[in-house]
């Protein structure tokens, strides 16, 4: 008997079969994958950080190559979470039709979202820590080994971003309708969360209105820890990410169960 599709999904350790699968095809890429983790963060440091650095000075008291360098590690993680959750799934599912291979042993459909949205949330983690490292060694780390710290909090941002972005593969009639998420979505994130200025300079209901965005909460926390600061209100950033990540999380699997169970 065919279970519904709101039903709440089984979280088992055969998901890590997906992420090993995964892996290892990715791992056929490391060159490429490498030289874009490392490349574009090194571009936005030297191009923004320093160039549009020398002209802006300090902001709240931080050198702006510290203060862009701790949001571009979040956004930078948002990002290649929403291309993972999107663009490769959407090829696996669809022209690919690994899913359906998946589902012929006995893994299924929960098994094979949570090992994706655990190895999207990975892939987050990889840019972030590229970008840390290119950052550390420009001097833009004065937080020094705090601001390992920041990197649980972006798995967990990478969570929070993997299932709305499978939400829209589950959804997506092809490629081209992902266009909507990155331009309603994630641009206004990456343009008004704090990651090349503080929310505060922004008129107060707009200030308001960047709280509900989930990389507010993720660079509020990653921002103090790679400065090497106290986080203020900590267990409620967290909280936010958390409640995106499994709300979205049950919706993923919903509207993937709906559309291959179809």
């Amino acid at each position: 008997m065919k279970r519904s599709i709101w039903q709440i999904p089984r979280a088992r350790l055969a998901a890590f079969s997906v992420f090993a699968r995964n892996f290892l095809v990715w791992r056929k890429l490391l060159g490429p994958a490498i030289v874009l983790n490392f490349g574009e963060p090194v571009i936005y440091l030297l191009g923004l950080g320093i160039g549009l650095g020398a002209l802006v000075g300090d902001i709240g008291g931080l050198p702006y190559l510290v203060f862009l360098a701790s949001g571009i590690v979040a956004s930078s993680a948002m990002i290649s979470v929403s291309f993972e959750g999107m663009y490769s799934v959407y090829t696996r599912m669809v022209p690919q039709r690994t899913f359906d291979a998946i589902m012929a042993t006995p893994l299924d459909i929960d098994d094979i979202i949570l090992g994706e949205t655990i190895w999207a949330a990975f892939k987050g983690l990889l840019s972030a820590v590229a970008i840390l490292i290119v950052a550390t060694l420009l001097g833009a780390v004065p937080g020094g080994w705090m601001a390992l710290w920041a990197l649980p909090v972006v798995f967990l941002l990478g969570l929070a971003f993997a299932g709305p972005a499978i939400i829209m593969t589950a959804i997506a009639d092809n490629y081209d309708f992902f266009n909507y998420y990155f331009v309603l979505v994630v641009t206004p994130m990456f343009m008004l969360s704090g990651v090349f200025f503080p929310i505060e300079t922004l008129p107060e209901w707009m200030q308001t209105a960047v709280l509900v965005l989930p990389l507010t909460h993720a660079i509020e926390v990653i921002r103090p820890l790679i400065v090497g600061e106290p986080v203020e209100h900590l267990l409620a950033h967290l909280a936010v990410l958390a409640g995106f990540a499994v709300a979205a999380y049950y919706l993923a699997v919903a509207l993937v169960r709906r559309r291959l169970w179809a």
